[in-house]
């Protein structure tokens, strides 16, 4: 057979050309859509079947079951979803996810849309450079699905032709008439490809090609089919690894789903291919077994001839031609039924043992004793897992609230120090404070890389918006944390040179601190609510003026008081400190409120 390494690479970019068409397409249909999946994943109740419907949903809106999967797993991880709600969207997931291969079966068998692929790129460039966000959007689906189907065109014709060389076909065959231990290893076939692939769309798309090019039969291409079922699970597993144990037992659930699903199926599988068969062809084209029964009546170079893109001028040859083309619509028909079939089936069997798969779960995935150490680390986010970016907004934010609760509680232990007489007692407390402090520094640092990586990928104009409002209102925060901490080493440097306050200079600290109290329990008030209202800035405005007021009003008695010798110089210095480091946290707590005005980021 003449198949150079040249003709492989072509292979190669066929393949490349349908993923990154697949991507392109996923993308900017995310982008257009993101505020309606995450209302929809906002209004997700325990409800089975509205789990499983906004999983079909969501897939077949965006084109990809990982995707779909990933996204849930990072939803659970961030707390949005519970391990419960999660296993109904990945059954949905898994339904929706049969979309592509009908679409690839109509498109890409019944109508070569790569004829229209080209002048389809020419209507989209304009608005890829478009200033409006929405078209630009527009314009990536639109060259996403023209780079898909022309990537699945060149596929086609790139695959080496094993029509003509049988002999190299033979150590496939000799695997083909095993009976169960055949299905098995295509089964395994299928799973291994899915899993290097990273697409089960596309692992479809290549059965589809490797059964119409009569590599393999039907039943063996079916098998396949149940094998990429399991092989797309192993995304959402390798994103849940570093993820916390919720995170992990709903990816799980993802792959014990799959797992008993196609056990099922291989005990019935006979049965239930003979009923698809007899669906396609009764009802649709025709019988998928036929293409293998009419390409076994003709010689090798008629099937040369007509399987080329060569144009005929044979009148007999053009009729075989057309009727191998109707004859593999039935056999991409006979997969996709067979994808969708099955899918359905296993979700209206499994649905009813959710609970039984939550058991399973949790029983295998046990929760890690706590420790104050992972108390103080991120809660929703973590490195290795990423959600499609638009998405990912709702975990940064819940992870956003967390820190300012965080931060609040070093307020309080900052007031606990102020009062605190008992050395090793206030060591302890200024050690948490510390401790909180340098988790702080971590936390801004590692939620801004967080929001980095998000604005790395393919947003909208109000996402981006989003992320750099998001990173403004982090560094702020961080800025309050740091204030307490200077709080805590003012205190602790006015114990250690001895010196006390008077009852006066204690009585105002603790009102600037709890004016500070107040405000900073207003702005994590404020930060859960999807947009900052007018009377929230009013209430923070109103809070930081007090502070300002009541600072102004210390400074000018603080002198009278000096005058009046009422302390000494050295001690007032810690006195002012505190108080000036109490009027920045205020600062900082309006700069929060500000940034996030007017800004509408889904929690």
């Amino acid at each position: 057979m003449d198949y150079t390494f040249l003709d492989f690479l072509k292979l190669v970019g066929s393949l490349g050309m349908f993923l990154y068409g697949m991507k392109t397409m996923s993308e900017g249909l995310q982008k257009v859509a993101g505020d309606k999946l995450r209302n929809i994943l906002a209004a997700m109740t325990s409800n089975r079947v509205a789990g499983v419907l906004t999983g079909f949903l969501i897939t077949a809106i965006i084109q990809s079951s990982s995707a779909t999967t990933v996204m849930v797993v990072s939803f659970v991880n961030a707390g949005l979803l519970s391990l419960t709600q999660s296993i109904g969207v990945i059954m949905g997931a898994n339904v929706g996810t049969t979309v592509t291969a009908w679409i690839i079966s109509f498109f890409g068998f019944k109508v070569d849309i790569s004829h229209f692929a080209l002048p389809l790129i020419a209507v989209c460039v304009p608005l890829m450079f478009s200033k409006k966000s929405s078209h630009k959007s527009l314009g990536e689906f639109l060259m996403g699905f023209a780079l898909l189907f022309l990537g699945l065109s060149y596929l086609k014709s790139s695959v080496p032709d094993l029509q003509s060389n049988p002999q190299a076909l033979s150590f496939i065959q000799n695997y083909t008439s095993m009976g169960y231990v055949s299905l098995l290893i295509f089964l395994l076939l299928g799973t291994v490809l899915t899993v290097i692939v990273q697409s089960s769309s596309a692992t479809v798309a290549i059965t589809l090609i490797m059964c119409v090019q009569r590599w393999i039969p039907f039943e063996m291409a079916l098998a396949m089919v149940l094998g990429e079922n399991i092989g797309t699970t192993i995304t959402a597993n390798l994103a849940a690894m570093s993820a916390n144990t919720s995170a992990k037992r709903a990816a799980l659930a993802h792959l014990i789903f799959n797992v008993f699903g196609v056990c099922w199926c291989m005990a019935v599988f006979y049965p239930f291919t003979r009923l698809i068969s007899h669906i396609v062809a009764t009802a649709g084209p025709g019988d998928p077994h036929e293409l293998m029964r009419f390409l076994d009546t003709l010689d090798t170079q008629t099937v040369t001839a007509i399987s080329s893109g060569e144009t005929l001028t044979d009148s007999r040859l053009i009729a075989l031609r057309e009727q191998m083309l109707s004859l593999q619509v039935s056999v991409s028909y006979g997969l996709s039924l067979f994808h969708t079939m099955f899918n359905i089936c296993n979700v209206c069997i499994m649905i009813w043992f959710t609970k039984i798969y939550v058991r399973i779960c949790t029983k295998l995935v046990k929760s890690p004793p706590q420790t104050e150490e992972d108390f103080l680390q991120l809660k929703y986010i973590t490195a290795g897992l990423l959600s499609t970016s638009e998405l990912s907004l709702m975990q940064a934010k819940k992870e956003m609230l967390v820190y300012g609760e965080r931060t609040y509680r070093m307020l309080e232990m900052v007031k606990d120090a102020l009062n605190e007489k008992d050395d090793e007692k206030f060591l302890a407390i200024f050690d948490r404070v510390k401790k909180y402090e340098e988790i702080s520094d971590r936390m801004e640092i590692e939620i801004a890389n967080y929001l980095t990586r998000v604005l790395e990928g393919r947003l909208s104009a109000k996402g981006k918006n989003n992320v750099r409002v998001m990173l403004r209102a982090v560094s702020e925060i961080e800025s309050i944390g740091d204030s307490c901490y200077n709080m805590a080493r003012t205190i602790k440097r006015r114990n250690e040179a001895k010196v006390v306050f008077t009852d006066e200079q204690n009585h105002n600290v603790e009102h600037m601190l709890t004016l500070v109290d107040e405000a900073l329990t207003q702005m994590n008030t404020a930060m859960p609510k999807n947009v900052i209202s007018h009377d929230d800035m009013m209430r923070t405005n109103n809070l930081e003026n007090q502070i300002n007021s009541y600072r102004n009003m210390l400074k000018v008695k603080h002198i009278d008081s000096l005058d009046d010798k009422k302390y000494k110089y050295s001690d007032a210095v810690y006195y002012m400190d505190l108080i000036s480091e109490c009027e920045k946290a205020g600062d900082y707590i309006v700069n929060v409120i500000e940034a996030l005005e007017d800004t509408e980021i889904l929690s």
